[in-house]
């Protein structure tokens, strides 16, 4: 809807009816001027997809999706990749039960230094690999609820995590801690 409107700074969608929308896909994507953006009434209950929705938007700093109802949603990939400049996100309230991809969701997001996802359910995601890749920055992740027993790739799930310790991340699953590589 907004793909590639790369001079757009701000934009009021406050009056936005989304109930009946069911695919999100690379919404914003390519927005690289977008600075601000308030999606605080967005009603996303039906959305099945939120594959790149925010991809490439490399202004964006700080994002509250905390009323944002995932529970339908199947596909998460490349939702936040590229956003070189986003040092906030809050993602705590996602309900991820049906997501199947989560595949490079925060790649290259270099200036996100903590995400909150310790409420994330991952049984589902049968594809994971490059989910943090690049994010230079990262000092430290709860992903307690992790689990990758259908997961059939998270390579380079942590590839150029400069910042990221091993000790920095807490899980029960080990399958996480061996592709480590931090």
């Amino acid at each position: 809807m907004f793909a590639k409107c790369k001079t757009l700074v701000n934009i009021n969608l406050s009056n936005f009816n989304t109930q009946n929308v069911t695919n999100m896909y690379g919404m914003f994507g390519g927005c690289e001027s977008l600075i601000n953006l308030n999606l605080s009434n967005f009603n996303t209950k039906n959305v099945t997809t939120m594959c790149g929705m925010f991809y490439g938007c490399a202004s964006l700093t700080n994002i509250n999706l905390s009323n944002f109802d995932t529970q339908n949603v199947i596909n998460m990939s490349d939702m936040f990749n590229e956003c070189t400049s986003l040092t906030n996100v809050n993602v705590s309230n996602f309900n991820t039960q049906n997501v199947t991809n989560m595949v490079r969701m925060f790649f290259r997001c270099k200036s996100l230094t903590n995400i909150d996802l310790s409420n994330f359910n991952t049984q589902n995601v049968v594809y994971m690999m490059e989910m943090f890749n690049r994010c230079a920055s990262l000092k430290y992740l709860n992903l307690s609820n992790f689990v990758t027993q259908n997961t059939k790739s998270i390579n380079s799930i942590f590839y150029g995590c400069d910042s990221l310790k091993r000790n920095n991340i807490i899980t029960k699953d080990y399958n996480i801690l061996n592709n480590a590589n931090v």
